[in-house]
């Protein structure tokens, strides 16, 4: 059970269900559940689902312990770039969820390992997500590793948290980047009004540092290649917006008239390298998508022009 505590400061009126869904992880189907099941106080009170906040309202949600769902192996079809009998490298398609989540229970790669892997798979992150030591964004395109037993799992895992596993990226953003190569180094935290969304913020943030380089200048898009040092959610996403130059595509931190031929932010994860539990230090590169190459031959012709 968790409890969550909110203050509306918002200039006008809001609807309850609506500020909730806006202010948190909570779908607001869920939220209006929540204010039926009497799991929502507004200043100590029950109140219905549309009621008007009024600026300094305080609101108390209480999400009651979800029953864990257990992810079904299914037959759908893997890029996989490496695999041993202690990890697999896969070369994940956009628009695939990594692992099942509220609204996203079928079709995700956790599905398609578990069918691929059957029992070997390490259960370090439980039955929604065995196997996965970190994740990539459903519209971002390429390499993941999954750990098929918990020794290679708690291997991998170590050298996340020490930002000593290498990871590039290559993505088309909007802008002409004048710098051949830089260093984005702030702070990334929950957004504080979008809290679905993350934001560049010293207010309950971590360190966040990414590199880049200009790889060819389009004029209106810059191809370039980028160096996580650090692993915050929507890192790279978050931070190109953050300087002026958002992931062409990207529907959430890009401009509102997205580049809608792309279904989603032209990123794609191109290079993973670490040290394997056997202590080899091992390196994957994968191929640029197809999507990639189109929207790189586009902006070639508009430069062209």
């Amino acid at each position: 059970m968790e409890k969550i505590e909110l203050v509306y400061d918002g200039d006008e009126s809001r609807r309850l269900d609506v500020f909730i869904a806006e202010s948190t992880d909570i779908t607001r189907s869920r939220a209006i559940k929540l204010i039926d099941d009497l799991c929502v106080l507004v200043n100590g009170k029950n109140v219905p689902k549309n009621t008007k906040l009024k600026y300094g309202d305080r609101l108390e949600i209480t999400t009651p312990d979800a029953t864990e769902y257990e992810a079904k192996p299914e037959d759908i079809p893997l890029d996989i770039i490496y695999e041993d009998d202690d990890l697999l490298v896969v070369n994940k398609p956009k628009g695939m969820v990594v692992h099942p989540a509220v609204g996203n229970f079928e079709g995700t790669l956790v599905n398609a390992i578990m069918f691929h892997c059957g029992n070997s798979l390490s259960g370090i992150n439980g039955v929604m997500r065995p196997g996965i030591v970190h994740r990539i964004d459903k519209n971002t395109s390429g390499l993941l590793m999954v750990a098929k037993n918990d020794r290679a799992h708690l291997c991998l895992a170590e050298q996340i948290k020490d930002h000593s596993f290498t990871r590039e990226y290559e993505a088309i953003v909007y802008g002409n980047i004048k710098e051949d190569t830089g260093t984005i180094n702030a702070p990334i935290g929950r957004h504080p009004v979008k809290r679905k969304q993350m934001a560049v913020t010293d207010k309950n943030s971590k360190e966040a540092i990414t590199d880049f380089t200009v790889l060819k200048r389009f004029g209106s898009f810059t191809h370039i290649r980028l160096k996580l040092n650090t692993g915050r959610t929507h890192q790279i996403r978050v931070h190109m917006s953050y300087i002026g130059h958002p992931v062409a595509g990207d529907e959430v931190y890009g401009p509102k008239n997205v580049i809608t031929e792309l279904n989603g932010q032209c990123l794609h994860a191109k290079k993973l390298g670490f040290v394997h539990p056997n202590g080899k230090y091992m390196e994957f590169e994968s191929e640029l998508p197809d999507y990639f190459n189109w929207f790189l031959q586009k902006c070639e012709n508009e430069a062209n022009k």
